[in-house]
């Protein structure tokens, strides 16, 4: 059986909707203009700090109001549920791997806490032995320090797996040694110059997937 640990937002779930409205709460009180939906995803994927970079530079507002517009993002953060989805299969999916013995994990830049209300929300915490969110340690991805803690701390087997959606994701299991099943239909920036051991495009796809590395 393998240790399988898996990206949150824009593998299991698609939050873009919810993220978006934090971001625009924030623009509003800063009287400044929305994000579209498109901005927002591609601003995701690296945390809520450089989330909030992204949306200063897209705005060009005063760098003094980083601190502040962070701390009001992680405020919003655990309450972002109701537009957030899992994709299609994904529940399926992760109650059949873990009936089948596969040792489940979850490695994410979503702070843990907001991570855990999204997951409870969907029905979807039980399956995971172990979640890393981006504030478990003093690090987020790429760095590849969560993701081995992630897999450190689940039942030991020899098989390793991470599958994620974005570059982020691929440069995280790259820098920790473990082979990488890319999910195509994420938030990924560009549509090339990622190295993944294999990709699936429909969470029905990933159990035979997941033979391959047996």
């Amino acid at each position: 059986m393998a240790r399988i640990v898996f990206d949150l937002d824009g593998t299991l779930i698609d939050s873009a909707r919810d993220v978006q409205g934090i971001a625009n709460a924030i623009l509003s009180e800063l009287e400044s203009r929305p994000l579209s939906l498109s901005e927002a995803r591609r601003f995701m994927g690296e945390g809520v700090p450089i989330f909030v970079d992204r949306m200063i530079a897209s705005r060009e507002l005063d760098e003094e109001l980083r601190p502040r517009m962070v701390e009001r993002f992680l405020a919003l953060y655990e309450a972002a549920v109701e537009l957030t989805r899992p994709y299609p299969g994904v529940a399926e999916t992760l109650h059949a791997l873990a009936r089948d013995g596969h040792h489940l994990g979850l490695c994410t830049n979503k702070p843990e806490a907001p991570a855990r209300a999204v997951l409870r929300h969907l029905g979807l915490e039980e399956p995971f032995e172990i979640i890393v969110g981006g504030d478990t340690l003093d690090c987020r991805k790429p760095n590849p320090a969560p993701l081995r803690a992630a897999f450190d701390r689940m039942a030991t087997t020899s098989t390793r797996i991470y599958v994620g959606d974005s570059e982020t994701d691929a440069e995280c299991a790259l820098r920790a040694d473990v082979p990488f099943v890319l999910f195509t239909e994420g938030y990924r920036k560009g549509k090339g110059g990622m190295t993944c051991r294999a990709a699936f495009s429909s969470f029905t796809e990933l159990p035979q997937v997941l033979e391959g590395f047996a």
